[in-house]
This record gives C-alpha cells, sequence and structure tokens, in this order.
C-alpha cells in the first residue's frame, strides 16, 4: 500500500498519529547498533527526494535516522528500535531541522524564479546541503546577474508573498505556465509563489515568502557550461553570518585595524612575512656553514674520504640540506645527516673527490630501514627511516667507509 504522506498538504504538522505498517530488520549484516525498516500508513516525514534530505525525529520511543521513499510509492523508516506492526505509534518531527529546510527549498524556488525572468538563465538542478545550498544554472553567470537576481528574489521575500500548494493533473499543468517541465506524468503537486512562480515539487515549503527570511548567494563558479550558484536562506544565513562575525572580529583584533582596512592589513602582514622569511634564509645558510665547520672537525678519515654522519636535533629538511651540502663542500668529504627524532629524515652528500654516489647510498639505507627518498650523485634526500640514531649513524658509517 501507498503512504499517505500528511507533509504534502501540511508542511507545518510536526506532530502526528499513525498505524505501523511492518516494521523488520535493516538488511545489513553484522550492523551494531541494529536498525528496523518500519513503514506507516500516514507519515508527516519527508523522505529525500528531489534535492532535499530526509526529516529526523521520533515514533513511538524510537529515533528515526533516516527516511526513503521506494518505488512502490511507500516511505519507509529506518529506525534505531523495532515497532509492533498493527499498534498505533506517536510520530514527532525534529522541527528546526525540517524548517531549516522548508527555509531553503522555498529560497531556491524563489532564486530560481529570480534568475529565469532577470537574466534568463534556467536552472537545470538543485541541491540542498547540511551547510548551503546550490543550483545548477543552464549559462555562466557575472557578478552583475547576482546582484541583480538577488535584490529581486529578496523584494519577493519582504513582500512577504502566499505560497500555495495544489494538486493537477499532467494534462491540466500542460496548459500552465511552469517555469520547468515536470519530471514526471500522473498527478501533479505544484507549489505557487504568489505572481512570481509555478512549479511541480513535492518538498516541503513555508506558507508564505516572508518565512524564508533572508536570501544570500555566498559563491558561484564554472560548471558544466553553466554556473553553480551557493546560496544559504534564513537561519543559515545568521549562523554564516555569526561565524563571520566571529572570525572578522578575531582578526581585527590581531591586526590592529578597522573592518575597512581588513584586506590591506592582510596583506601588510604578507610583504612583511615574506621579508622575514628572506631574511631567516639567509641566516640560515650562514649559520649552517658555521655549524658544517663543526662537522667537517669531527669528521673521520676512512681511506681518502672524510666520513662525517650524525644526527642532529631540532633541524627540519631545509636545514639539514643546508648543514649536509655546507659540510660537502670541504674537499673529500662524504656526508649522512639525520634528524634525532624518528623515522628520521636523511640527507645524503658527498663532494666530488670522495667517489661516492649519494643516491646509491640513500638507497641503501632506505631499503634497511624503510622510508623513501631519491637524488643525485652528489646530493639525495628522504624521510620515514625506522631506527634509533645511533643504529643509522652506524649503518651510514659503513657504507660511506667502503
Amino acid at each position: 500500500m501507498t503512504t499517505d504522506r500528511l507533509y504534502y498538504s501540511d508542511a507545518y504538522r510536526a506532530t502526528f498519529e499513525a498505524r505501523v505498517v511492518a516494521c523488520e530488520p535493516r538488511p545489513a549484516p553484522g550492523e551494531i547498533p541494529a536498525t528496523y525498516l518500519v513503514e506507516l500508513d500516514a507519515t508527516a516525514f519527508y523522505p529525500t527526494s528531489g534535492g532535499q534530505p530526509y526529516d529526523t525525529g521520533t515514533l513511538g520511543d524510537a529515533h528515526v535516522l533516516d527516511v526513503q521513499d521506494d518505488a512502490d510509492g511507500r516511505v519507509v523508516h529506518v529506525v534505531d528500535a523495532p515497532l509492533v506492526p498493527g499498534a498505533p505509534v506517536r510520530g514527532a518531527i525534529d522541527w528546526p531541522r525540517r524548517f531549516e529546510h522548508m527555509q531553503q527549498h522555498t529560497g531556491q524556488h524563489v532564486l530560481s524564479a529570480a534568475f529565469d525572468r532577470v537574466s534568463a538563465n534556467r536552472t537545470e538542478s538543485f541541491h540542498l546541503g547540511s551547510e548551503s545550498c546550490s543550483i545548477d544554472l543552464a549559462r555562466e553567470v557575472s557578478a552583475r546577474d547576482v546582484a541583480a537576481v538577488v535584490d529581486e528574489a529578496n523584494r519577493i521575500v519582504w513582500e512577504d508573498r502566499p505560497v500555495s500548494i495544489r494538486f493537477v493533473s499532467a494534462e491540466e499543468a500542460a496548459a500552465l505556465p511552469l517555469r520547468k517541465e515536470p519530471a514526471r506524468g500522473g498527478m501533479l503537486r505544484l507549489v505557487e509563489v504568489d505572481d512570481f512562480d509555478l512549479s511541480a515539487c513535492g518538498g516541503t515549503h513555508v506558507a508564505r515568502t516572508g518565512g524564508i527570511g533572508i536570501i544570500v548567494v555566498n559563491g558561484w563558479e564554472k560548471f558544466r557550461g553553466g554556473s553553480r550558484v551557493q546560496f544559504l536562506c534564513g537561519v543559515r544565513v545568521q549562523r554564516r553570518f555569526d561565524l563571520w562575525r566571529d572570525a572578522l572580529a578575531a582578526t581585527m583584533k590581531h591586526l590592529s585595524v578597522a573592518p575597512e582596512e581588513l584586506a590591506s592589513g592582510v596583506e601588510r602582514l604578507q610583504g612583511e612575512g615574506k621579508v622575514l622569511q628572506r631574511a631567516l634564509r639567509v641566516a640560515n645558510e650562514k649559520l649552517a656553514v658555521y655549524e658544517a665547520r663543526a662537522l667537517v672537525a669531527r669528521g673521520t678519515r676512512m681511506g681518502h674520504r672524510l666520513v662525517i654522519t650524525e644526527a642532529l636535533p631540532d633541524l627540519d629538511a631545509a636545514g639539514l640540506k643546508a648543514m649536509a651540502a655546507a659540510a660537502a663542500a670541504e674537499p673529500g668529504s662524504a656526508v649522512a645527516l639525520f634528524t634525532a627524532t624518528a623515522p628520521a629524515l636523511v640527507v645524503v652528500a658527498s663532494h666530488s673527490a670522495a667517489g661516492l654516489d649519494a643516491g646509491a647510498t640513500l638507497k641503501a639505507l632506505v631499503a634497511q630501514f624503510g622510508g623513501k627518498g631519491g637524488g643525485k650523485a652528489d646530493l639525495a634526500q628522504g624521510g620515514g627511516l625506522n631506527a634509533s640514531s645511533d643504529a643509522l649513524v652506524a649503518a651510514a658509517r659503513e657504507l660511506l667507509g667502503r
């Protein structure tokens, strides 16, 4: 049997009474905790459909986790506890979630109609996400288009026009000025924004456009030859404003600037950061040369090579590379330096007179201790070596001294 969909005629119905038609364990072997598929003779729960997500709430003591629309016209509720077939049950919708969806969906109708009327840009599809919504338009949009469309859409919102529901046959619908041709036949449910939009839709909507609150577009991009437009309505606008207000207030406090000076303040800070980075790089290079002298002094003569291998604390990959390259400037030197933390980074460097292939040496270290890396005969670097510093240094000393 098909389910009587109470939300079709009254989207504001948050509680209802119904009879349990069926309850079966959900076919998901090993699922913990178990869930059940419940069918009712009537429901106010909206199933995922037409770009709008499902409602949540309760059926008796059971929590509704998902609501699905099957091919036979039945609404199936996924719940976390079994219900007794044939027994009455009271349903309660999570109203804040439902109303938020009503605002977004009705706002989409108004926004799509505004794009159609102001810039002759047809909506191809709609998606209502958990944080924001989007419509996909047939053509690309400009900033000027978006500004004009949003102004027109909010004019309709603030005029608080009635939003009505009616049912018509496919034949009757064919004679009506629908914004978009229906995707299905048979009896159609039409949602009408007074003197602005008429569309076939099975979703939940506010009773008057004033209930949308406000519509804002928070971004758009090229998409499949047209545009994808992100938008927010009502309570989502308030939440996003609160987020941006707090973020901007904190940023302005740190930069000690007024709102209108924020962009220039960030630009100034980025410029100062680049100057400091260049100065730090020059200082580190000079320090590497100085400290490399100490490494060379601690090196060990093994045949014709000066073997230098140590694990050094407080160095990142760039510092390790600079130090190894500076030490390898010493004639005949063969260098392998590691970070003192595990898994370790490693840089192998060689002076041309040492006759050492740094890349081959790194490959041997990776084969023994794991990790990855690569390089050339004079310089190679890698990471992910899992061993103690003593083990790494000992292995490198053996490889460099051959």
